[in-house]
């Protein structure tokens, strides 16, 4: 019998969006040590609903006291394609809750969205598994394995021990990553790369101990003077990133109009554009630098002092075909080529995450375009790149090599998922849902 997916979507949504809600409330906060508990109960609901229809569900970790994951399988047809199916239950803190138009924890509807804590950032990508998962039933046309992972919000840290550890269970054709985005309301994306990310602490010293900046001042240079210098010398007049050794590379042929790009990044008004290249090199295939952190004294309170060291925190993102191995050492190298003065760097890397470059050609994605298109009806999806960074897809691809990975995902561009109101768009939340219905569809109908 096959399956009408249009009508059994109309069936299952109100239940899958009680479901997503109760995920909501639950305070899965990684980060939080005092939310851990929330974190395995979220690994449980997660559990308990896979559970319910059919799948041989358990809780695992890497080792004693590792993040929960949950791992449940589901028989299809004998012979059909295994098709792997990813998101992760934990979330970011919601942070300040007067942020909030309304409590982070209680999922409220508001226009056309459901906003919360994890309603979009991840939740609704198990959320989207399970609706494409009772659309079919018991009449699965592929086999199906299920990965919610529950410490990606802090960096995967035990998640190459679980592809390790679990490799012959998770092992599958197809892999569905539903961890991203889309292009826009109405517009459809695959993403098909993601740039690294190289974290590094630097200090700039200058000085044993402070002195009175007007009896030494115009002699002696301050620290923060210095790593000011040291940190202008990262770009070069235009903005562009001016560290050599850096690979750089073209980005898919898409318009990103000026107005639109403005309202979404927030920029100020009368801010200009840094860097060469399209917009969408610039975001996604070229590497960019910020300073994500600074150390000095406040300028409330601040005495006519020469500060004896200062620090900041340097984040740079790398482009799709380069390693954190050649960027952190073109980093290192730059940061000592250019302290001036004389002053003291020491250097420290925090944590860095691979690019990625996706294959985006074959059956698989042959058929994800086709589900998406239909899905949206008639509206193709966008090869999009993410100037961010999801390492963890990086491990999969080297886990799963013979794998085809899709990454997928139910953010638009007014998601502001980390943020306050974070919030999931509900109808393009039901188009994500009946696309992965049709895509396990169109799995199941390949050639065996």
């Amino acid at each position: 019998m096959t399956v009408d997916i249009p009508a059994r979507l109309a069936e299952v949504m109100p239940g899958i969006r009680r479901d997503l809600e109760d995920l909501v409330r639950i305070q899965s906060v990684s980060a939080d040590p005092e939310r851990l508990g929330e974190v395995e109960r979220s690994a449980e609901a997660t559990r308990d609903l896979f559970a319910a229809e059919g799948f041989d569900a358990e809780i695992v970790r890497a080792h004693d006291g590792a993040p929960p994951a949950v791992i449940a399988k589901k028989a299809g047809p004998e012979g059909a394609p295994t098709v792997l199916l990813y998101a992760h239950h934990d979330v970011q803190p919601e942070n300040d809750h007067a942020d909030w138009d309304s409590p982070p924890w209680e999922p409220t509807e508001r226009g056309e969205r459901l906003y919360g804590r994890g309603t979009a950032d991840d939740k609704a990508g198990i959320a989207a598994h399970l609706g494409a998962v009772r659309i079919f039933g018991d009449e699965l046309p592929v086999n199906l394995v299920m990965f919610v992972e529950g410490e990606e919000e802090v960096g995967s840290d035990t998640l190459v021990e679980l592809l390790q550890a679990h490799q012959e269970r998770l092992a599958a054709d197809v892999i569905v990553i539903a961890d991203s985005g889309n292009w826009d309301i109405g517009v459809p994306a695959l993403t098909t790369s993601l740039r690294g990310l190289v974290r590094m602490d630097v200090e700039v010293r200058t000085l044993t101990h402070a002195v009175h900046s007007g009896m030494w001042g115009g002699l002696v240079p301050d620290s923060i003077m210095a790593l000011s210098r040291l940190i202008a010398s990262l770009n070069d007049d235009t903005g562009d990133v001016a560290v050599e050794g850096l690979h750089s590379g073209p980005a898919a042929d898409v318009d990103y109009p000026e107005a639109r790009l403005r309202a979404e990044s927030g920029a100020a008004e009368g801010i200009e554009w840094i860097g060469s290249g399209s917009v969408v090199e610039r975001l996604w295939t070229k590497p960019s630098i910020s300073i994500t952190g600074f150390d000095g004294p406040k300028v409330e309170g601040a005495s006519n002092t020469l500060v004896p060291a200062a620090r900041c925190r340097i984040s740079m993102r790398i482009a799709p075909g380069d390693t954190t191995a050649n960027a952190a050492q073109c980093l290192q190298a730059h940061l000592e080529k250019h302290t001036p003065w004389g002053a003291t760097l020491t250097t420290t890397l925090v944590d860095t995450g691979e690019a990625t470059q996706i294959d985006a050609s074959g059956p698989a994605y042959d058929a994800a375009r086709a589900a998406f298109t239909e899905a949206w009806d008639g509206t193709a999806p966008v090869d999009m790149g993410v100037g961010g960074s999801i390492p963890f897809i990086a491990e999969f691809l080297e886990a799963f090599p013979q794998a085809s990975v899709l990454v997928t995902g139910v953010e638009d561009p007014d998601t502001r998922a980390h943020g306050a109101n974070e919030g999931l768009h509900l109808a393009e939340f039901e188009k994500v849902v009946k696309a992965e219905a049709l895509l396990l569809r169109n799995l199941g109908e390949l050639p065996r």
